[in-house]
């Protein structure tokens, strides 16, 4: 995934309206701590369902874009901004680690990524492409989780909820709501509210099954706002293991099929920072810490910024400021300054303008 798509993403997991007002059956009392580790332990490896993401971030509503043969490159930040806009369904299947397969559902169309062993498959129905990828054999991510060759699959609450709550530290007030249901299972509503200024996010909820500890459901809310900007959620749910022939891909007759090289070995995280964002992209640059984290990238770095203006309706929609074009949505600001360099972060555009000057 581009360095400037990761906090895209991150900013945005999905929004479709607010749960359900309480669980039927009350759960066990749990401090946020006991909830917190509760997600942290949680083993949860085999189910299937479907998530429902929609975010309402002031963006102008895009249509379904991007290749799966061109990872990482031309269309892959249009494509994870495309996901931040409208609504959005997934199909998400799990079989231990090495068995994973997402299916975003888009108007007319459906992209696939598939794991099967050492296979990884990307699929786009809208022009018939596909890419395949050879994993080495140490390899243990699936592809739904970190997704390295940047097609730009929905994220699951359990990987958005993991990217939040690793920005929690000690100015983040935690705390544990009602129970609520989702996907017909009882959850503790665990919620977020960063103390800090200096950041966009007003506060995070996030449905914790109360049986596994498997995120359900992730809100976030921006500063000020009075109802979520971005939700992602389960909207059906099996614990059982899936069909094994979810996990079978065959490119369709006709398909382009592209082999994708094997990506580098992840380099080792930064003390402080979403290890996820930074894999793979050495030149990436990193201030702040937790909610202020600012991401950079130099100029001329896969050509980010003609990336995130070559589309017109984002074009349009970014803003002439000091030093470069501003890209601000209601809970994530990306600046893409004179000189090619682009900042993002779910903060005020001040502090990515500090992060700029800081750098050149």
């Amino acid at each position: 995934m581009p360095a400037v798509a990761a906090p895209v993403v991150i900013a945005a997991g999905a929004l479709v309206g607010s749960l359900p007002a309480g669980a039927s059956n009350p759960l066990p009392a749990k401090t946020p701590a006991q909830v917190l580790e509760l997600v942290a332990s949680h083993k949860v490896d085999r189910l299937s369902g479907t998530i429902e993401q929609s975010a309402d971030l002031g963006l102008p509503e895009l249509p379904a874009a991007g290749k799966p043969s061109a990872p990482a490159s031309a269309g892959s930040v249009a494509s994870a901004i495309e996901l931040l806009t409208g609504k959005h369904t997934a199909r998400i299947y799990l079989d231990g680690k090495d068995n994973a397969r997402v299916q975003v559902m888009d108007q007319l169309a459906e992209r696939d990524i598939v794991r099967h062993g050492s296979d990884v498959w990307f699929y786009s129905s809208k022009d018939n492409t596909a890419a395949h990828l050879a994993l080495p054999a140490d390899t243990q991510d699936p592809p739904h989780s970190r997704d390295r060759q940047g097609e730009p699959g929905m994220h699951s609450p359990d990987e958005l909820a993991r990217q939040l709550l690793a920005k929690v530290d000690a100015s983040t007030a935690v705390s544990v709501g009602p129970d609520v249901s989702v996907a017909g299972r009882a959850a503790y509503n665990l919620l977020i509210e960063p103390r800090t200024d200096a950041t966009l996010v007003g506060k995070v909820a996030i449905a914790v099954d109360g049986e596994n500890g498997l995120p359900l459901s992730v809100q976030v809310t921006a500063r000020g706002a009075g109802g979520p900007a971005f939700v992602s959620r389960f909207t059906s749910l099996s614990l059982d293991a899936p069909d094994a022939s979810v996990f079978s891909f065959t490119p369709p007759p006709g398909s382009t099929i592209k082999e994708l090289p094997v990506p580098d070995k992840p380099h080792q995280p930064v003390p402080g920072h979403d290890p996820a964002a930074m894999d793979h992209h050495p030149d990436v640059s990193v201030t702040g810490t937790g909610w202020e984290t600012v991401v950079g990238t130099p100029r001329g770095s896969a050509s980010a910024a003609g990336q995130l203006l070559q589309d017109p309706l984002l074009a349009q929609a970014a803003v002439a400021v000091p030093g470069g074009r501003l890209l601000s949505t209601a809970l994530l600001n990306v600046l893409i300054t004179d000189d090619g360099r682009v900042f993002a972060g779910m903060v005020p555009a001040e502090k990515l303008q500090s992060a700029a000057a800081a750098a050149q």
